[in-house]
């Protein structure tokens, strides 16, 4: 089989992106082997996409594309102006990714990260029914971009509404040009067997983002990496593999992803360590 491409998101980095870190990661990330770079769209003008595409052009690199949901952007269990909002913010992500050739948006589109509230089971079928009506026009624009909504399960700290791969596809149900975004930080805590969660969304997986159990460099920790890739590989998922990690130095970010201490004796050595680790374990 072809090798699968390797990314890595901005995150690991700097918080929010700009034009002129962008452009000295994608320099650096092309030189140390990597196919493609992850760009988060925490707000719509952080970044400008069509500079963006040229400089990820030029340095060879594909990318894929963050929807970002801070205290506001919300598609469940909010006012009708809140839901609106969040869907033309989530329809500007699908254009941004549209201009850089990222044929994915992935992220918990559903939800601000960090709300939580208790839900019956009867509250959390209206609330997947509103998700799936919320997020529809969102996935038609997309469909009509050639673009795939990536929806994201997180840990129990961040969210209530979504935390297994289970509950994601019965949220999302038989939406079109929506799919399951994969981050093995949340499955290792939520998910009772990874490899058969991973199975289970066979068909269904859009995006593939992977960190070490601690957020750190994948293979400096406990996981079944080759159990992992195999499930990843029965899917049939061919995108790439995205390392999704947090600097500590960024007040903003570090706080969000709850990283109060370094992860690795750099963050470059999150980037190059881990790189060298899944070209080596990938079947």
């Amino acid at each position: 089989m072809n090798r699968r491409p390797l990314g890595v998101n901005t995150w690991v980095w700097t918080s929010p992106l700009t034009d002129a870190t962008l452009a000295a990661l994608a320099a650096k990330v092309a030189g140390w082997g990597f196919d493609v770079l992850e760009l988060p769209v925490e707000t719509p003008d952080d970044w400008d996409p069509k500079r963006a595409a040229q400089v990820l052009a030029d340095h060879g690199l594909g990318a894929t594309v963050c929807l970002v949901m801070p205290p506001g952007r919300e598609l469940v269990a909010a006012d009708r102006a809140t839901v609106r909002s969040t869907q033309d913010y989530l329809r500007t992500v699908v254009d941004v990714a549209v201009t850089v050739g990222s044929a994915v948006i992935a992220g918990p589109a559903y939800a601000s990260v960090g709300r939580t509230w208790r839900l019956s089971p009867a509250e959390r079928a209206a609330a997947y029914a509103q998700l799936r009506e919320s997020l529809a026009p969102v996935a038609a624009h997309a469909g009509e971009a050639g673009v795939t909504v990536a929806v994201e399960p997180l840990n129990r700290y961040e969210t209530s509404l979504l935390n297994t791969i289970g509950q994601t596809l019965d949220a999302i149900g038989d939406l079109p040009h929506c799919g399951v975004a994969l981050d093995l930080y949340h499955q290792n805590i939520e998910e009772t067997d990874v490899p058969a969660a991973i199975r289970s969304a066979a068909g269904r997986v859009a995006h593939v983002q992977v960190c070490g159990n601690d957020r750190g460099t994948p293979g400096t920790d406990h996981l079944d990496w080759p159990a992992i890739l195999a499930a990843v590989d029965a899917t049939g998922y061919a995108g790439p593999l995205c390392i999704e990690s947090f600097t500590a130095e960024n007040a903003t970010i570090a706080t969000a992803a709850s990283i109060w201490r370094p992860l690795a004796e750099s963050q470059d050595a999150i980037a190059v360590d881990g790189l060298t680790f899944l070209r080596t374990v990938m079947p």
